[in-house]
């Protein structure tokens, strides 16, 4: 009598993991699965400090607004200033009382050889050697120096022109108090106590 094959064994059967969506059980009211709740670690969370806005100020100009013929005039003063010889007094070398090269006289006596222009003599100060006319005045960059001594004088300059000269007069507290304005409203100041790194 034959013998019948062996019936193979079952493999137990493995359970199927669950599919998100089944393993979110859905909310009553919406069909929409509801959201997991995170772990706390005991802390409250602040809602974060957002900074302060500052308030808006104009920057000063480092530069007027100035004309295309005042600016070439500009140059040629920067020019003249290179070419200008030093003018020195009559016997400056001889007496320091008489000053090296801050003062200046004008030679009037009757044999002096500089104020009939010897050649061995010193330069006499003369208009040709001056600056033209509309430049008499400005700052090397072209400002025109106004003295302030109040906040209400400050707030009269023309930012775009002219630049605020702050006098020796005004004290320590004051002299602040008037850059703080200048500063708000864009002007130039050109002895300040408080050097502004963007404006330097």
């Amino acid at each position: 009598m034959a013998e019948s094959p062996p019936e193979p064994k079952a493999e137990p059967a493995v359970p199927e993991a669950p599919s998100p969506e089944a393993a979110e059980p859905a909310t009553k009211e919406t069909g929409e699965s509801a959201p997991t709740p995170k772990k706390s670690d005991g802390r409250e969370r602040k809602a974060p400090r957002r900074p302060a806005r500052k308030a808006a100020k104009l920057k000063a100009p480092r530069r007027p607004t100035l004309d295309p013929a005042l600016r070439r005039l500009l140059t040629i003063r920067r020019q003249g200033v290179r070419r200008r010889p030093k003018f020195v007094r009559t016997a400056s070398h001889r007496y320091w009382r008489i000053g090296r090269w801050e003062s200046w006289r004008k030679p009037k006596g009757q044999q002096s050889k500089q104020r009939r222009h010897y050649g061995y003599r010193p330069t006499i100060v003369s208009i040709g050697f001056g600056s033209p006319r509309r430049t008499r005045g400005l700052t090397p960059s072209g400002f025109r120096p106004c003295l302030v001594r109040t906040p209400a004088e400050v707030d009269r300059l023309d930012a775009a022109r002219e630049a605020a000269l702050i006098a020796r007069t005004v004290g320590t507290r004051q002299r602040l108090v008037l850059e703080e304005r200048a500063r708000e409203r864009g002007v130039h100041v050109l002895n300040p106590l408080l050097h502004d790194r963007e404006e330097t």
